[in-house]
């Protein structure tokens, strides 16, 4: 028998069975995660061990104040995402609604300030190409470096949109009053995801932004 508010799919006997798929179903899901960042983060170290000077060079380029400042708001957005899965554990809605609608808006301050950063390297010519410009020694090493750094930060970047989207529509169904003590496996496992989200960019921005620097 499923809670009110609770939506039981057919192929599940019961709703603890329901929750227990849908968390491992995310662990699973965010190991594949760990393994599709593992490797770009292995031919970061890879080419970091080849060109070591043009990787430092290139990283002093880098707004350090930019990246502290989006460090520190994924790092409160956690915290509200934290704290909306626990307003969710009490039947909160009014609360479950504000901390959901904080770490959208913090979750969207990120991507406007990495829009910025963005935004400065098209009208320096550090975007790789035929248009990049790096007038310092190692620009091959430069140019990797900004290759890998748009790699990097752009996949990070989707899945943070894909993040908003989820909050989004968790957002619509609490207004709803479908999450409550009762039922609140959606909120927990959108939680779990945005904060491996929030992880790889604390791995991101000191192999990106602090090389070299003391």
């Amino acid at each position: 028998m499923s809670e009110p508010g609770a939506v039981l799919a057919h192929h599940f006997d019961d709703m603890d069975q329901q929750r227990e798929a849908a968390t491992l179903g995310i662990w699973i899901f965010l190991v594949t995660e760990v393994l599709f960042f593992g490797g770009m983060f292995a031919a970061y170290v890879v080419y970091r061990t080849a060109y070591a000077g043009g990787f430092a060079a290139a990283s002093h380029h880098l707004d350090v104040t930019l990246g502290g400042i989006n460090t520190a708001v994924l790092i409160l957005s956690s915290l509200t995402m934290a704290l909306a899965v626990h307003s969710a554990q009490r039947g909160a809605r009014g609360a479950l609604i504000g901390f959901l609608i904080l770490t959208i808006v913090l979750g969207s301050a990120f991507l406007g300030v990495k829009a910025v950063e963005y935004s400065h390297k098209f009208e320096e010519d550090l975007v790789p190409g035929p248009h990049f410009l790096f007038a310092e020694a190692g620009s091959r090493g430069a140019e990797i470096f900004f290759s890998l750094y748009f790699a990097m930060t752009g996949m990070h970047a989707l899945h943070m949109i894909v993040g908003i989207a989820l909050l989004l529509v968790l957002l619509a169904q609490a207004r709803k009053g479908r999450y409550g003590a009762h039922y609140y496996n959606p909120v927990e496992v959108t939680g779990l995801y945005w904060h491996f989200v929030d992880i790889v960019w604390i791995f991101l921005f000191p192999l990106l932004y602090l090389i070299g620097r003391h």
